[in-house]
């Protein structure tokens, strides 16, 4: 598939981890975990200045991990990125591990985030497969508009079988490019893909998918919202007052709900009468 890896270097966009160590790679799977990419980037930038290595960001307290964490989301992320940066420093020297099954021991790595680590950090030839990979490979091969909700064994077979002899890691971040930039998933440009002599998908005429496709859950007013006011306030101020905290969330059940998994997720506690974000 030399025309995929053909647009790829014409096209790639200059994101910073594609240039950096692979810890710098590590540290942006972590954050780009349902995330944009423009929301990631100062926040990449930040942390890479805080802490170039694992061992920095070990060293470091939790408390100033979720605080420079930001508006990012789901700040358990950060949490289990400062746990990972532990766990490399106490068994694997300070170095981020090169093989598939210690990237799968460390915390907050799954399937998917250790293929994209020894792929993009360690150029290795490994299936990764992104919504935008997917979405990509459904359509062009299967001539399906949205992929399933998750990835089954005949989609992993087809990704294995795509892969070009002796690639070096250059076919998953093209392939994932390709489906950022032109196979999107509301409005794709067909006009400019490398593959639309071949999309199947294209040649059916684009019938629309069968798989029930996820609705977004609602932000305003969500318990995620709320988990989000608490976690802004505690950012801003090393402890919090309980009555001061109840006044920023109207809705005191949700609130105490919210208060209640923060605790229990590690991300905050208590002392005394106020709150703090966890030590």
């Amino acid at each position: 598939m030399e025309q995929v890896l053909d647009w790829y270097q014409e096209n790639k966009r200059a994101l910073p981890w594609r240039n950096t160590s692979p810890w710098g790679v590590l540290v942006s799977e972590f954050m780009l975990q349902q995330t944009p990419v423009q929301r990631v980037l100062p926040q990449w930038h930040r942390w890479m200045e805080l802490w170039p290595t694992p061992a920095d960001l070990a060293a470091a307290s939790l408390s100033d991990a979720l605080r420079e964490w930001g508006r990012l989301g789901y700040p358990r992320r950060a949490k289990r990125l400062h746990q990972c940066a532990q766990v490399i420093v106490t068994d694997h020297g300070g170095e981020v591990p090169a093989s598939l099954n210690e990237l799968r021991a460390l915390p907050g790595i799954g399937e998917y985030t250790a293929a994209a680590i020894r792929a993009f950090a360690f150029k290795e030839s490994e299936v990764v497969l992104d919504i935008n990979i997917r979405r990509l490979y459904a359509r062009c091969w299967s001539g399906i508009a949205t992929p399933t909700n998750a990835p089954n064994n005949s989609e992993r077979e087809l990704a294995k079988n795509l892969i070009p002899v002796g690639d070096d890691g250059r076919w998953a971040a093209a392939t994932m490019e390709l489906g950022a930039l032109i196979c999107k998933a509301r409005t794709p440009l067909c006009s400019h893909c490398p593959l639309a002599d071949i999309c199947t998908w294209r040649a059916l005429g684009y019938p629309q998918s069968e798989v029930e496709k996820r609705t977004s859950a609602q932000w305003q007013g969500s318990d995620r919202q709320c988990r989000g006011v608490i976690m802004n306030a505690l950012r801003a101020a090393p402890e919090v007052k309980r009555q001061e905290l109840t006044k920023l969330w109207g809705n005191q059940s949700q609130y105490e709900k919210a208060i209640a998994s923060l605790l229990d997720d590690g991300l905050i506690e208590k002392r005394g009468s106020n709150y703090a974000l966890a030590r």
